[in-house]
């Protein structure tokens, strides 16, 4: 059967550069093609941009600073509540563009739409928010006030995995803090930001406040011109570790502010009091939304010896009921990977894992009969430490089950990798809970549950995988900088108080 992706809207399928107000083609001319993951499909192509669109894109961001810097948050916060309307009114396009152009499932695809909106809403109510200080000084003569002000131009990276709430998370926090953006969108994924865009700009975003520059092969150019800018004053990046590196070396010589959300391997500890139930469900949750291709997949499952079986044979039982397949079909449960390379690196992560011991429960090979991006949802026992599904980020839809004997090994092996994003811990006993919680190296731990990310929780990590913090009211920090004011000579006159 044939599954065809229809827009009500389809002024939004948008193949351009998005500079100072205006759809623009680059300089260069070229363009590159995107593909539906699904299918293999031409969906459009867009611009392939090179350092001059993105310098272009940076002057029109740095006019436009001045301006949006001015205004009130409560001005700021008015256009990003029209534009978290506006989003919601056309979620049916967004949720299309999204599964379109990543592939993911109807299902994930409408909630990324609502997760991403969450952001723009989220932050509209932060705008009016930004607080300063009143510092004592230590001579009576003397005030101290500390302000908050926008860092400035910012160019913001974002991954083909969420390509809405990725945008939004990082945008959102940009403009209410008064900063104007250069948005580098994922040759995989372009559409949707622009169509993002296009509401933004709807909504009464000035020109050149928010700034889109597309580019595939071209890529890495891009990111330099944002990195070398003096002009930009903050990166914010989502993507691999090796890549984050790069970014860091590359901001040095302008020593700019970063936000770098990176690599993740994600533990999850069932302790034998869990409620199984519960632990099978969020673990589901946590593995294979998106296919296994979020920074926060259940990447390394530890269960303890107690329940391990039943555990396995309950999540077993679940994977068996789900359908592979084209996103666009209403039943499909789970999509292709974003691309060939994507699932051939997951066939040779399990292999490796098969070679030296491990069992496949359930699933287990590609799905060639679909197209060459589909994976079967995997559930393998017998996993050990030796095997690269241990120590790298598989980014596919296989659940890797160890099994452990006490807490202190748990912990030890869950530390056992130089990053520490997500983790997860399923346990009834306050006391386990609380000790786990505080000895795990990781930004954020999930008790009981496999839902990790909220606009209201911040969201980051630490070791390897990445600084600063996104979402909550410490994302928009990462765009503030602090101003110290201090007035002095200031008359003092001691007066008696009844």
């Amino acid at each position: 059967m044939t599954f065809e992706r229809r827009l009500k809207n389809p002024s939004l399928l948008i193949g351009k550069n998005y500079i100072d107000g205006q759809w623009v083609d680059p300089v260069s001319g070229k363009t590159f093609e995107v593909h539906d993951p699904a299918t293999g499909k031409l969906i459009g192509t867009c611009p392939e941009s090179n350092a001059q669109d993105a310098d272009t894109a940076i002057k029109a961001a740095s006019v436009a600073f001045a301006s949006w810097r001015s205004r009130t948050g409560r001005e700021r916060a008015r256009i990003l509540r029209r534009w978290y309307d506006l989003l919601l009114e056309n979620a049916d396009d967004l949720a299309v563009l999204i599964g379109w152009e990543n592939g993911k499932a109807q299902v994930d695809a409408a909630g990324e739409v609502l997760f991403a909106a969450s952001f723009i809403e989220w932050f509209s109510e932060e705008a009016g928010r930004i607080h300063g200080d009143v510092v004592p000084h230590s001579a009576p003569g003397f005030r101290v006030s500390v302000l908050k002000e926008p860092v400035g131009v910012c160019g913001l990276i974002a991954p083909w995995n969420f390509p809405a709430a990725m945008v939004t998370r990082k945008i959102g926090p940009a403009l209410a803090a008064g900063c104007t953006v250069v948005i580098k969108t994922a040759g995989e994924t372009p559409f949707t930001a622009n169509a993002l865009a296009a509401l933004g700009e709807k909504a009464g975003v000035p020109k050149g406040v928010v700034n889109i520059v597309c580019a595939l092969d071209n890529t890495p150019e891009v990111g330099l011109a944002l990195c070398q800018s003096p002009i930009v004053h903050k990166i914010s990046f989502t993507g691999s570790t090796r890549v984050g590196r790069l970014l860091m070396k590359q901001s040095s010589d302008t020593i700019k502010k970063l936000s770098l959300e990176l690599g993740g391997n994600a533990p999850v500890l069932v302790f034998n009091d869990a409620d199984l139930d519960v632990a099978v469900k969020g673990v589901v949750a946590s593995k294979f939304k998106v296919s296994g291709q979020t920074c926060v997949c259940a990447n390394r499952i530890f269960v303890q010896s107690g329940i391990y079986d039943e555990f396995v044979r309950r999540l077993v039982q679940v994977v068996q009921t789900f359908k592979v397949g084209n996103g666009a079909d209403p039943s499909t449960t789970h999509g292709p990977l974003i691309h060939v390379a994507a699932a051939d690196r997951v066939t040779a992560v399990v292999d490796d894992a098969v070679s030296k011991g491990a069992k496949v429960a359930v699933g287990g090979r590609r799905r060639q009969d679909l197209g060459p991006g589909f994976y079967e949802p995997t559930v393998l026992t017998d996993v050990t430490g030796d095997m690269r599904i241990f120590k790298e980020e598989i980014f596919g839809p296989i659940a890797p089950v160890l099994r452990f004997t006490n807490e202190e090994e748990a912990v030890d092996l869950a530390n056992s990798c130089d990053v520490g994003l997500a983790s997860y811990v399923y346990t009834q006993d306050i006391n386990t809970a609380a000790r786990v919680t505080e000895t795990l190296q990781v930004g954020m731990v999930a008790l009981n549950t496999g839902v990790m990310s909220d606009a209201a929780a911040p969201f980051g990590g630490v070791k390897q995988s990445g600084l600063g913090r996104e979402g909550s009211k410490y994302g928009i920090e990462d765009y503030l900088q602090l101003k110290t004011v201090v007035t002095g000579n200031i008359n003092v006159t001691h007066r008696a108080h009844i």
